[in-house]
């Protein structure tokens, strides 16, 4: 099997390529081509942390594997990530593992890449005001992936934390993107897009916030519990995820299903937009999309450094 360290991942991948991965598998995953594997996420009742696993299988892509790892939200101690993980990909002929590939950076990549293709495919037409809820590791990610798809003149930011904005406003400056420090209700009115990735447990952005055209990308909500938006927001949207199944029981729409408030034929996939079975926008006022993270696309990032790596020279072979 390879080994591809998590030291290795930031110098053979990048935003693009995680970009046309992530975009292929959302086409893969409506063609009914790639499956996920039921997720397991628990809290395991030391260091307050959530760990699971994600996997399945992409036929077209010939991945097969799983992630492991989770939520850590102590690590700064360690001097350490709050996100842990590992991809684990088998030889889908044989059933033999085939690579480990560090899955931290990754994770944010595909994180990224995910609401930039719902970016790119959603967007309210003439967009340039890029409104970024959330401060944390993933932010800087998020906001490098919008800007590569959509040409945003300006971001607006808000964190329950005003101490983290610097990096919202140090990631906008490396962009050339003038950035502004606002609090929630000006942001749902002045920003054309929206991202959320927080880990909160209640919703911050309120239905009343938001005016006008609006794409909305919720990318916090991946676990039972948590909550970024008011369930009047996610009911007034056209709603499109990654997977259906997470999206009504571990995204943000699974409060306004249980409330029920939308029903599950309201979702639509962001797959078949992409391979343009869905018109997308038409004529919605809002649009979100419910990124609750998908085991398929670990695996196609994986794959996509595994190759890099190798023809690299940087995996690492050994045996088991």
């Amino acid at each position: 099997m390879y080994v591809v360290a998590e030291k290795e991942i930031a110098g053979l991948m990048n935003p693009e390529a995680a970009f046309e991965a992530i975009e292929a598998v959302f086409a893969a995953m409506a063609r009914r081509k790639a499956y996920n594997f039921p997720v397991v996420r628990e809290a395991i009742g030391y260091e307050d942390a959530l760990y699971g696993f994600k996997g399945g299988f992409d036929a077209s892509g010939l991945a097969l594997g799983l992630k492991a790892g989770g939520y850590w939200p102590n690590n700064q101690k360690h001097g350490l990530i709050n996100h842990q993980s590992t991809v684990f990909l088998f030889d889908p002929d044989t059933g033999r593992v085939s690579a480990a590939v560090g899955g931290n950076l990754l994770t944010a990549l595909r994180t990224a890449a995910a609401s930039a293709v719902s970016i790119k495919y959603l967007a309210p037409k003439g967009a340039k005001v890029l409104g970024m809820i959330g401060a944390g590791h993933q932010s800087a990610f998020q906001m490098r992936a919008a800007a590569n798809v959509h040409g945003f003149e300006k971001v607006i930011g808000w964190n329950p934390h005003p101490e983290m904005l610097s990096r919202l406003a140090d990631t906008a400056a490396e962009l050339g993107l003038p950035f502004e420090a606002v609090d929630l209700p000006q942001l749902g009115e002045e920003a054309d897009v929206i991202i959320s990735i927080t880990s909160s447990f209640s919703p911050l952005l309120l239905n009343e916030h938001v005016k006008g055209p609006t794409h909305i990308a919720a990318m916090g909500t991946d676990t039972k519990g948590k909550q970024e938006l008011d369930p009047a927001l996610v009911t007034r949207a056209r709603i499109f995820t990654d997977e259906v199944a997470q999206s009504i029981s571990i995204g943000e729409c699974q409060h306004a299903i249980a409330a029920g408030l939308i029903k599950e034929e309201q979702i639509s996939e962001l797959g078949a937009v992409v391979t343009g079975d869905n018109p997308g926008r038409a004529d919605a006022e809002v649009t979100l999309f419910d990124g609750t993270g998908v085991g398929l696309q670990d695996l196609a990032v994986a794959q996509k450094v595994l190759e890099i790596a190798k023809e690299k020279g940087i995996a690492q072979q050994v045996e088991i």
